[in-house]
């Protein structure tokens, strides 16, 4: 999944949200001196991932993305299913998506700090394109695909890629829709961080 997702799956906990984020960034094993709860927002993100990848809505939502970009059909369902959460947020959330972006963005600013560099540049870029609501929109998910292109070691014209939504869009919405109800249940299955949080 993508950030929305994590974020909307995230304990209410600020660490927790920090964590959640910090495991794209994160690689092996999961460093001790981190706080209980950052550490915990790392696993369960892991554990969304791994879930997400196996589940077999995403990989038929996989299998819609044309060839020349199946290569990344991955990340661009991740990013494809941030904008069907962003855009049918309401059914979700009692809280407005201006309002949960905000109290994101806050977090993030209050602790940029502690992040290692690559994140504190995603971050910055999140919270200055107000990336979080831009997923309800086309023209959103297009900017977001340019900015993966971007940090791509090789030519992949990702932002193309969203003819792939715009064709698949109703098929697409559809496995979201029978998608993510799974994944917020499996999430709720999980137990409570703790300092022993398994990898």
């Amino acid at each position: 999944m993508n950030y929305l997702a994590h974020l909307y799956l995230a304990d209410d906990d600020p660490e927790s949200l920090i964590g959640s984020l910090l495991g794209d960034f994160a690689r092996g094993r999961i460093d001790d001196a981190l706080p209980a709860a950052v550490r915990w927002g790392v696993v369960m993100h892991r554990r969304i991932d791994a879930y997400t990848d196996a589940h077999a809505v995403f990989r038929r939502s996989k299998r819609r993305i044309r060839p020349e970009f199946r290569r990344y059909a991955g990340i661009l369902v991740d990013v494809y299913y941030d904008h069907f959460l962003a855009s049918r947020w309401a059914d979700y959330s009692g809280v407005p998506l201006e309002a949960f972006a905000s109290e994101v963005y806050r977090t993030l600013q209050q602790h940029r700090h502690s992040f290692p560099p690559p994140m504190q540049r995603s971050m910055a870029y999140m919270v200055g394109n107000q990336l979080l609501q831009s997923y309800r929109s086309i023209d959103g998910i297009r900017r977001s695909l340019q900015g993966i292109e971007g940090r791509l070691k090789r030519p992949s014209r990702l932002r193309d890629a969203v003819a792939d939504l715009e064709q698949n869009y109703q098929a697409l919405g559809h496995d979201f829709e029978a998608f993510f109800p799974d994944l917020v249940a499996y999430v709720a299955r999980q137990e409570g961080p703790g300092d022993d949080a398994p990898l």
